[in-house]
């Protein structure tokens, strides 16, 4: 063998669910697993299992003359320095009891509980997990990892059923409230009752975090990774250099966060994390990838390569995949309160579903906004019903308007993580549902 990589991982995972607004079920699960990846000859062999399983090396070999050799392959990370991120780690999530996760999802619910809302759901997670990875090159990592979600949904009585979502995520528990969970949800439900039909027309359209994050996540990550850059399936392919977006946007890979869900001092690799840009100030400047990738293009990585976990963290893939870390939109000067009294004909939109990208190349991709949803005249709210979103990434980017300053951690499920602000864009089409 010339090289040869092991990573190994050990996970505590606690899940509580949430149904007709009572604990449904709790669940802890322990998980120990283990990868190897051979590069022999430029041929790239790779396998996991549990770690009592026997033979995985024998067995992983066996598929040795199968595997076609990868000509462009360079060599495995070799040892680095690494930077220390804070807020990564927190011994109380580790250490935390199914009996003490039942108390954080009973104060979700109780925090929600309303005279209008029938109907209350969601679930609680909280992971802790030692990852390590290994080559034969001298990188030996180790990291020590916890997480905490919390999402509860409501919906209310009346005769046009509305919505709302809390939802929080971090790495320690000072960076949890569970009664900001169910507050938040209950705030958005409650306040969405009376909803009147909005018109089929063109928007100032206000994304709360929640809602931008499910954009950031589903429509525009897939664009700066370099693997779909260089095979003219990213909207922007040839436009690295050009300005792509309003001048107050600028979007980076930062997995340095503290209490980031994707902060990490080093890649699923070993490489050595870095933040980097993919728009500055309007212009795009960055792509993001993994060993793999980057050796493909003729480049070096960019320390993203991953190994992805349900509901957080990693899990033991025998080859890594490449995702940004945290996509973060900075800050903006703006309040939430100052971008709707500055917004003359406008919707706020509090959550999307069912967004994905329909035309990738173009940019087209589609959405439907279904709660906390308000009608904006003139600066004044009034709740909306639920409208469709067909619309263009690139349409979009030169159409932000106002970036506010109250960025938030945002993870949908089994999703990539994002920390970004309320974002105001103009000339948006919605019709109603």
């Amino acid at each position: 063998m010339d090289e040869c990589e092991v990573v190994s991982i050990q996970k505590k995972i606690i899940t509580v669910r949430i149904t007709d607004s009572e604990i449904a079920e709790v669940k802890q699960n322990q998980e120990e697993s283990v990868a190897v990846r051979i590069i022999n000859q430029k041929k790239i062999i790779a396998g996991s299992a549990s770690s009592d399983e026997k033979n995985l090396l024998d067995k992983v070999l066996e598929t040795s003359p199968y595997v076609v050799p990868k000509r462009f392959w360079k060599n495995l990370p070799f040892p680095s320095r690494y930077v220390t991120v804070n807020k990564m780690y927190d011994s109380r999530l580790e250490d935390m009891s199914e009996t003490s996760a039942v108390d954080i999802a009973n104060t979700m619910i109780n925090s929600a509980l309303h005279k209008n809302i029938m109907r209350i759901s969601g679930s609680l997670n909280i992971v802790a997990e030692k990852f390590q990875v290994m080559n034969t090159n001298g990188v030996d990592c180790t990291d020590n990892s916890t997480f905490i979600s919390g999402t509860i949904n409501t919906d209310s009585t009346g005769d046009t059923p509305v919505s709302g979502i809390g939802a929080i995520c971090a790495r320690t528990l000072n960076g949890f409230s569970a009664q900001r969970v169910g507050s938040d949800s209950q705030e958005m439900c409650t306040s969405s009752i009376g909803p009147k039909k909005i018109e089929s027309d063109s928007y100032e359209i206000i994304f709360e975090p929640y809602a931008f994050g499910e954009l950031l996540a589903f429509v525009f990550s897939s664009n700066f990774n370099l693997k779909t850059y260089a095979e003219k399936r990213s909207c922007f392919s040839d436009k690295l250099g050009d300005k792509i977006a309003s001048e107050s946007f600028t979007l980076t890979d930062d997995p340095h966060s503290p209490d980031g869900i994707g902060s990490k001092p080093f890649d699923d690799e070993g490489n050595p994390t870095l933040s980097q840009d993919l728009i500055k100030t309007g212009v795009m400047t960055g792509l993001f990838s993994d060993s793999f990738e980057a050796f493909k293009n003729g480049t070096s990585s960019s320390a993203n390569a991953a190994r992805p976990g349900s509901p957080m963290g990693r899990q033991a893939q025998s080859t890594p995949i490449t995702l940004p870390h945290n996509l973060k939109v900075a800050g903006g000067d703006f309040t939430k309160d100052d971008i709707i009294k500055d917004t003359k004909k406008g919707l706020l939109i509090g959550r999307l579903w069912y967004t994905y990208p329909v035309n990738p190349e173009r940019g087209d991709f589609s959405c439907t906004a279904r709660s906390g949803i308000k009608i904006i005249e003139n600066g004044k709210t009034s709740p909306g019903r639920s409208v469709r979103i067909v619309h263009n990434l690139k349409t979009l980017l030169k159409n932000i308007t106002a970036v506010g300053n109250d960025s938030k951690n945002i993870l949908q499920w089994s999703s990539l993580p994002s920390i970004t602000p309320t974002i105001r864009v103009d000339n948006i089409r919605a019709t109603p549902l």
